[in-house]
Order: structure tokens, then C-alpha cells, then sequence
């Protein structure tokens, strides 16, 4: 029995009786002009009634999203604590706020440096979007091929709102990374003879990614965890930043914490900090699933901004234009890229494929929004609408195993729910998946904040206004190895004066100043899905 309705297995038999003329049809990309119209009417960061302005901070004027803009504007959770900052929890060289990719390369570094070092994290170590990511990291190590050209290739996906140095950083660094990461263990896909197999992804004009099946993130995250543990690097699990902590002279200087367990915070000292909290999913913008992890609620953001440090693109996201339509268990998963780098096309109800597969994902994101609402050819699922991924095309055009052996994981996800992706197509939408803007830093991963480093998806700038696909695994390495390096280099030679809060204060009075009555209070820490009774961290303020 289907778990598809009747409804949408008469879509399918359309899908079907149109494939073999679409197997080998070379379907063409959309010009300059037709991708700028496409966007600017269908693209979620269009809709200026999903955007507030920001009335305080170093930001002051800037749009930002309504749900980032209520915690970037809200009230801190200590402004009714009293704490003791003499009372030490912990006092250490380099403090990560973060334990993903990004989190684990920054502290893999910084104890390689000489640092004494800390990790803490929301929820446990590795449990983040790097675990999640699946179709592949870009780099650009093979002959045909050069980190110029990658450049020119992340450049235009971006708008061309990239900042060249961080971009230079990110693609020159881009073979090193591989190397390393495999050194350490990660077991990349490889052919016979030992060469590392590579596809494109959409915007790429070369064969470029490198996959772990389309189990990345997961691999990656295996490695780079275990080997954290194997150099015995401390790592607080549940254990939130709420705060950042200055030092008298203007220099981070540490974190105030949050125990779940124990509730009650802990003040850390650390000569220089490190965030790496990852992004923003979670808050859903715009009523849009996602495919982020449970705790990706911005709070890099807030604490750094709340701190003095500058935003960028923070009006910009990116919805992956694959996430899951059908079935409500697993609705707003991410199907990766990868499925249509290898030959799936996006189909509408009528069995039509109406653009490139591998078209940049924001352009793909808005020509889906458009063939469902202004065309009305999309599929009626769960509350909404969807397309068709034609999944089956794989095996047509590579053979019969292809889809088990290089996207086992999208088998097994669709097939736990009765869907065989290897005969019937799958139902997508677009589901919000990452986030373009971010903290502002400086090629060595510093912000304006003497002693503050960002790396991974908390970071702005790098991708500019649209990320291709690959390159988010790519910069958590580079950038966490740079912050990390940096971080312990510069605690060697920082002095801390004392301790304060005061920038809280002083962003409490400018809040108020400005007229801001509000009952927010941030970060969020965790996002919350109970309707009618409180949870169990709504009841403790959490």
C-alpha cells in the first residue's frame, strides 16, 4: 500500500509518463535578468513585511527578521541575577562557545597552540547542524580545477556581496582542509585507485565535492569529536552562554553559563573567546520549517551584538529549496543537492520539469514558491503544497544501484516511512537551512571586540547573500582552525583587567531609551513546540 494519497499518485503517473522523454533532455539555465525578476518576486528575503528595523545596537537602522530583530532587541537574562564575577567556575586561556564542526576545529588548534582550553555547549557535544549537513565540502584540489576558479564560482552565487578576504581565506584554505580531515580519519568517498570522487553542486563549474555517501556532516563530526576526546580537551555539555563577559578595558573576557542541570549560571574567565554557535533555523522565519537542529536559535548573535559587535547580511537566509513535503514525520528534513547533482529534476503536478536542477539554491527556492503559487502546479501536502524531486531518474541514468551506494541515507529516510525513492519521486519544498548574515570578522576570524573570534555558521560575510552548497563544511574547518590558532596565540599575550557586565546594563538603558517595551528575553536557547502547557524550560525562565 502507498503512502502516497490518491491524489498524489495521480500526479506521479503524470511524473512518469514524461520521464523518458526528459531523461536526456539538457534543461536550460535562467539568464541574469530571469534569475534577478525570479528572486526579487518569490524569494522569502523579498517579503519586506517579514522584516523590522533595528532601533538600538551597532546595527541601529538596519532590517533584520522579526524573530531575530525580538531577541536582538530583547532583555538579557541576567538584568534580575545577581552574580559574583570574583567567583570563578572556570578560568582558562580560550573558551568556545560551541560544539560543531567549527567548534571542535577552533579547539582542536587551540590545545595544539599550547592553550588551555574549554568547550561548552547547549546541548551535547556535536549534536549541530554539521552532523546534518549531508551532500558534500567543497574544495578545489583536483587538476581541472583552482581555488580562482572557486572563488569567480562562490563570488556569483553570492551576489558578488562576498568579502574578498574572507572568501580568499576560505578557497585558498580549501585543499588543506580536505587533507586534514582526511589525515584525521574522515573516510571520503574514493575510487579504485584511491582518488577521491567529486560532483558538482548547483553554481559550481567544476566537479568539486567531496561526500562521505550523504552522510557528510555525520562523518565529519565522527572524526572531529572523537578526536577532541582523544586529546582529552574538556567539554561542558549543557551548558549555554547567556552572556558574554567583558573585561574593564573593552576585551572579551569570558561567558556566563547556564547548568541545565545543576540551574544555576557559572561564570567563566578566558583570555580570549571563541563563539561558534551556528545559525538560526529554528526560529523559523516566516512560518517556514527547517532542516536545523534542535538548538539553532541565533545566540551567537545576540550575545556578540548585545556585545558591541557589528551584524552583516543579517537580512539575508538561505532556504534549501529540498526540504521534505511528505510525510509530516520528517516534514522540512533536508533532501540534499546531492540528489540532483546526480539526475534527479524538480517536476511539477503535470510531470514538467520546469528549471535546471542545479540551478544556485535561492533561485531554486523562488522558482519552486513560484510554480506553486502564481503557476498552481504544485501538489496539495499536508497543509500546504510541494513538487516532485524525480528520484527514480538516478538509476535510469547510472544504473541500477546507484541511489543505495550514494545516497543510502535518503533511502533510508523516506523508506522508514514506506516511500522507495528508487520507484516513486519524492514531495519537496523549500525549508529555511541556513544563515547568510551573520557576526562581522576579519580574515583572522576576529570581530571588532579585541580577544573575540567567530567561526562557522554564526559568521556573516564569507558567503554573501547566498551560500552554494558545500561551502558551509568548508568554512567551519578553515575558519575554526584559523579562530583557534589565533585565539591561543593571542591569550598568550593578553592581561585581563576585571571583570564586567556593564555592557548589558548599558544596552538595558539604550533599550529603554528608545522606547522598546518588550517581553523577550535572549538568547532563546531553545525553541519551543508545546501548545497550552509549559515545558519544562518554560517554567524555569529558560
Amino acid at each position: 500500500m502507498s503512502a502516497y494519497t490518491e491524489e498524489m499518485l495521480k500526479s506521479i503517473a503524470k511524473v512518469e509518463s514524461t520521464r523518458a522523454a526528459r531523461l536526456h533532455v539538457e534543461l536550460k539555465r535562467f539568464t541574469a535578468e530571469e534569475k534577478d525578476a525570479v528572486l526579487k518576486k518569490f524569494h522569502p528575503d523579498y517579503n519586506t513585511a517579514a522584516f523590522t528595523t533595528l532601533s538600538v545596537g551597532p546595527n541601529k537602522g538596519d532590517k533584520v527578521p522579526k524573530e531575530l530583530g525580538a531577541l536582538l532587541e530583547g532583555h538579557s537574562r541576567l538584568e534580575k541575577v545577581q552574580l559574583d564575577l570574583q567567583r570563578l567556575d572556570y578560568d582558562v586561556d580560550v573558551l568556545i562557545i560551541g560544539g560543531g564542526g567549527a567548534g571542535a576545529s577552533a579547539a582542536l588548534e587551540a590545545n595544539k597552540g599550547g592553550a588551555k582550553v574549554l568547550v561548552v555547549t547547549k546541548l551535547k557535544m556535536g549534536y549541530a547542524n554539521t552532523m546534518m549537513a549531508e551532500g558534500g565540502i567543497q574544495a578545489a584540489d583536483k587538476a581541472n580545477d583552482g581555488p580562482d576558479v572557486h572563488y569567480l564560482d562562490a563570488l556569483g552565487g553570492g551576489h558578488y556581496k562576498n568579502i574578498p578576504d574572507l572568501l580568499e581565506e576560505l578557497v585558498e584554505n580549501g585543499p588543506a582542509a580536505i587533507k586534514w580531515l582526511s589525515d584525521l580519519g574522515v573516510l571520503f568517498d574514493k575510487q579504485a585507485d584511491g582518488t577521491m570522487v567529486t560532483t558538482h553542486g548547483g553554481g559550481t563549474s567544476r566537479k568539486r565535492m567531496h561526500a562521505c555517501a550523504d552522510c557528510t556532516g555525520a562523518e565529519i563530526m565522527r572524526v572531529l569529536r572523537d578526536e577532541v576526546q582523544n586529546q582529552g580537551i574538556p567539554v561542558l555539555d549543557y551548558a549555554p552562554a547567556v552572556e558574554l563577559l567583558l573585561d574593564q578595558e573593552g576585551k572579551a573576557a569570558g561567558a556566563v553559563l547556564y547548568d541545565y542541570d545543576a540551574e544555576e549560571f557559572l561564570v567563566v574567565r578566558a583570555k580570549t573567546v571563541i563563539i561558534a554557535t551556528g545559525g538560526a533555523g529554528r526560529l523559523h522565519y516566516q512560518g517556514f520549517p527547517t532542516s536545523n537542529h534542535y538548538g539553532a536559535t541565533a545566540d551567537g548573535l545576540v550575545l556578540a551584538y548585545r556585545a558591541g559587535a557589528k551584524l552583516i547580511y543579517a537580512n539575508s537566509s538561505q532556504f534549501h529549496p529540498t526540504g521534505v513535503g511528505f510525510p509530516a514525520q520528517i516534514y522540512g528534513a533536508l533532501v540534499t543537492e546531492k540528489v540532483r547533482s546526480i539526475g534527479a529534476q524538480l517536476v511539477n503536478s503535470e510531470g514538467e520539469a520546469f528549471m535546471h536542477p542545479l540551478e544556485t539554491r535561492d533561485v531554486a527556492t523562488a522558482t519552486i514558491i513560484r510554480e506553486c503559487t502564481e503557476r498552481g502546479k504544485g501538489v496539495k501536502a499536508l497543509d500546504g503544497v510541494a513538487l516532485w524531486l524525480d528520484t527514480p531518474m538516478i538509476d535510469q541514468l547510472h544504473g541500477e544501484g546507484t541511489i543505495a551506494t550514494r545516497i543510502p541515507g535518503m533511502l533510508k529516510m523516506f523508506g522508514q516511512f514506506g516511500i522507495d525513492l528508487r520507484k516513486e519521486p519524492v514531495l519537496v519544498y523549500p525549508t529555511l537551512h541556513y544563515q547568510n548574515g551573520g557576526i562581522l570578522i576579519d580574515k583572522d576570524a576576529e570581530t571588532s571586540i579585541p580577544g573575540l573570534f567567530v567561526a562557522g555558521e554564526a559568521v556573516g560575510g564569507i558567503h554573501g547573500t547566498n551560500r552554494l552548497m558545500g561551502n558551509s563544511l568548508l568554512d567551519i574547518i578553515v575558519f575554526g582552525r584559523i579562530a583557534g590558532t589565533k585565539a591561543a596565540a593571542q591569550a598568550k599575550t593578553t592581561k585581563l583587567a576585571a571583570l564586567s557586565l556593564d555592557h548589558v546594563a548599558k544596552f538595558a538603558r539604550d533599550l529603554a531609551a528608545a522606547g522598546i517595551k518588550t517581553e523577550v528575553v535572549s538568547p532563546k536557547l531553545l525553541p519551543v513546540y508545546t501548545h497550552g502547557r509549559p515545558s519544562r524550560s518554560e517554567k524555569r525562565g529558560i
